[in-house]
């Protein structure tokens, strides 16, 4: 009988290899476990560092999903930094520069240097955000203050963004009006 049971496990595939015991050989490394681990809720930090590589190889909906969990239910600010890109870039949704903002805004409220940044740039350009370059400032200031180099850049450049973000994104932070 344990033999058949086997060679049914075996012949039916990993996937439906499942008993009172629990999965037989289930996913332990790769993509397949870290978005398992995400749709199942679980937001370790190796399972959020994955995004990173998620990302890169251009899977942005999957990101996004990855993503978000990693910021909301973990609390993780690279997650939300990396939230605020996609959402500045359109990449896996719609452009949404509001939100995009209000990532990078959560992040910099938890001390990240890069969420400060960004969040600062935001509120230099008004993009997102309403304008506010004195606020900005302050949080380009407080980034740089966390050792965050292009952040130092930018103050060194007096506040110039082309220091930072030259012009092929001109058209994307210009006034609508």
């Amino acid at each position: 009988m344990r033999t058949r049971l086997l060679l049914l496990a075996l012949l039916a595939g990993p996937a439906a290899a499942e008993d009172a015991h629990g999965t037989l050989n289930p996913p332990e490394m790769g993509m397949d476990r870290v978005m398992q681990n995400i749709r199942n809720g679980q937001t370790d930090m190796v399972t959020c560092a994955s995004g990173y590589y998620v990302t890169k190889k251009g899977d942005h909906e999957e990101a996004r999903e990855l993503f978000e969990l990693c910021a909301s239910q973990g609390g993780y600010t690279a997650a939300m930094t990396w939230m605020g890109q996609l959402e500045n870039n359109g990449l896996g949704g719609e452009y949404d520069p509001d939100a995009a903002a209000d990532w990078d805004r959560r992040a910099a409220e938890k001390g990240d240097p890069v969420g400060k940044f960004n969040y600062g740039i935001a509120l230099m350009r008004g993009h997102g955000v309403p304008r506010d370059e004195t606020l900005g400032r302050e949080f380009v200031d407080e980034a740089a203050a966390d050792g965050l180099k292009i952040a130092k850049r930018l103050q060194d450049a007096g506040y110039d963004l082309d220091e930072v973000t030259p012009d092929a994104d001109d058209w994307k932070y210009a006034p609508l009006f």
